[in-house]
């Protein structure tokens, strides 16, 4: 009877049991509907084939494309004091910082990471949204400050991947206190030289647009990204006006004079790359940026 219970059973059992589908083994577009396969998806860097919609990307897996052969060193961060308001909501701060840690596998929703684009050696950090939605807090803030300290150290040029829901609510005033903090570093990286190229993606918002995303010497934005201080549902709240079609999305704002250029992620690497040879102090010295002769580079500068 042992052996029918033991062998017998599971092994029926097996053959009966449907099998599990993970949930994530199809992506729809936001847009289309479109169902992608994810391998499909992830090795297009996550934007969808027939609509060119931009979906999401997390941090490691945008530094992982951005740097060349996806090498890259990462920059420390400072730690600070983890939930100084003791604050609570409907849960605890820190109970909300354990599950996005958890979830993302970040410490906090900004990395900092030093390598080369095209051959050009810069430093770059990108926020996650997935990380609370890449609100700002102290944490996030240190690391934008120590990725544009780094930045002034190496004498490179500091990209800026921004996607942000605004400031974290739960630091409350030190929350906010990291808008002019960041500010002031984006001025010694103005004052030493340095280009400072700001890519906003999907979404950015609140404190993050009002403070380091929009100081860049150049703002590229991704196609269809939601660029702004307030969300267009709060705007028409607020004005009681219908808002134009488009408001607030990359294109709106290109047209309006807001982002000096929008790029499809796939030009992403080269046109920084590029931008980063015209704009730099020692262009002449880096190596040929996108194909180019430095000649080529020097004429079009």
């Amino acid at each position: 009877m042992s052996w029918i219970n033991d062998v017998v059973r599971p092994k029926i059992k097996s053959l009966l049991n449907k099998r599990e589908v993970p949930e994530n083994l199809w992506v729809k577009c936001p847009e289309t509907g479109e169902m992608v396969f994810h391998r499909d998806l992830e090795a297009n860097h996550y934007v969808i084939p027939n609509s060119g919609y931009h979906m999401r990307m997390t941090a490691p897996k945008r530094l992982n494309y951005f740097f060349d052969e996806g090498k890259y060193e990462s920059i420390a961060v400072p730690d600070v004091a983890v939930d100084p308001l003791k604050f609570r909501d409907e849960r605890r701060y820190t109970d909300r910082l354990k599950d996005a840690r958890t979830k993302t596998g970040l410490q906090d929703a900004v990395v900092v990471g030093a390598g080369f684009v095209e051959g050009v050696p810069l430093v770059a950090a990108v926020q996650d949204f997935d990380f609370m939605g890449g609100s700002l807090g102290m944490a996030a803030g240190e690391a934008v400050i120590a990725g544009m300290e780094a930045a002034l150290q190496r004498q490179q040029p500091f990209i800026m991947f921004a996607a942000s829901g605004g400031a974290r609510m739960q630091e409350g005033i030190l929350s906010l206190m990291q808008l002019p903090r960041t500010t002031a570093a984006v001025i010694a990286l103005r004052e030493a030289r340095l280009p400072y190229i700001v890519v906003l993606t999907n979404p950015t918002t609140g404190g993050v647009t009002a403070s380091y995303a929009m100081l860049g010497d150049i703002h590229i934005a991704e196609p269809g990204a939601l660029i702004g201080f307030a969300g267009p549902r709060v705007i028409e709240q607020t004005i009681r006006e219908k808002l134009p079609p488009g408001f607030q999305r990359s294109e709106y704002l290109y047209d309006h004079g807001m982002v000096d250029m929008v790029v499809h992620r796939h030009q992403l690497r080269a046109t920084i790359a590029r931008l980063c040879g015209l704009l730099g102090p020692k262009a002449a010295r880096l190596p040929a940026i996108a194909g180019q002769r430095h000649d080529e580079v020097a004429l079009a500068s």
